[in-house]
């Protein structure tokens, strides 16, 4: 069975996905359903070809995500039941604490909670559905999407921005008033404050 995953590693259920981080921002999760909602059967298709997920596997030969968890929950709350897999490494024979040290290492797993703070490898969810929300986190992802910032390939660069904003915007403000909490981080966005984050388009000279 592992040699045919390995050789083969096309689709696997959703369900069978492990997460490596412990939020999401239910926000983001909601725009992606939508987004997947306007397409119709043929784009969906071309779509989640294009989309496969990257995941290790990890002891048990479980398939660990190594990103798009917000898609992969939006795919999950729409009813979808199995997804396209790209098998990045193949960690199957590590021991658990190994493994979990690897992905450190590697910058693929995000054990913070949704006030930042950094937690246990045991913390993290063991299913899609038991991730929690962190509105920072879906705010960083409407800044990005308003142009406060540029998309980077770097692994949790919306998490960065998340954290930058945390420091800086009450999360009442999100909550209750989302457009003046992404106004106040456009704001921020610019600021020679930002410059070391992922997509900053701020001006040294500002």
């Amino acid at each position: 069975m592992h040699d045919a995953i390995t050789a083969h590693p096309k689709t696997a259920l959703i369900a069978e996905f492990l997460p490596t981080q412990i939020t999401v921002g239910m926000r983001e999760v909601s725009f992606k359903r939508n987004r997947w909602r306007e397409k119709d059967r043929e784009a969906a298709e071309r779509y989640l070809n294009t989309h496969a997920i990257p995941v290790i596997l990890g002891p048990e030969t479980r398939f660990f995500i190594v990103d798009r968890h917000h898609l992969l929950r939006a795919l999950h709350d729409e009813g979808l039941t199995e997804a396209p897999i790209s098998v990045v490494e193949d960690w199957s024979n590590l021991p658990h604490d190994v493994f979990w040290s690897a992905l450190q290492s590697r910058n693929w797993c995000r054990p913070f909670d949704d006030k930042g703070e950094r937690r246990d490898y045991r913390d993290i969810p063991k299913s899609l559905g038991d991730l929690i929300d962190d509105p920072f986190r879906s705010l960083a992802g409407a800044l990005k999407r308003g142009g406060g910032y540029t998309k980077d390939k770097s692994l949790f660069s919306e998490f960065r921005w998340a954290d930058f904003l945390r420091d800086r915007i009450e999360r009442e403000t999100i909550e209750n008033d989302f457009d003046c909490a992404l106004a106040l981080a456009m704001s921020l966005a610019r600021s020679y404050q930002a410059r070391a984050l992922p997509g900053w388009l701020g001006s040294v000279s500002d």
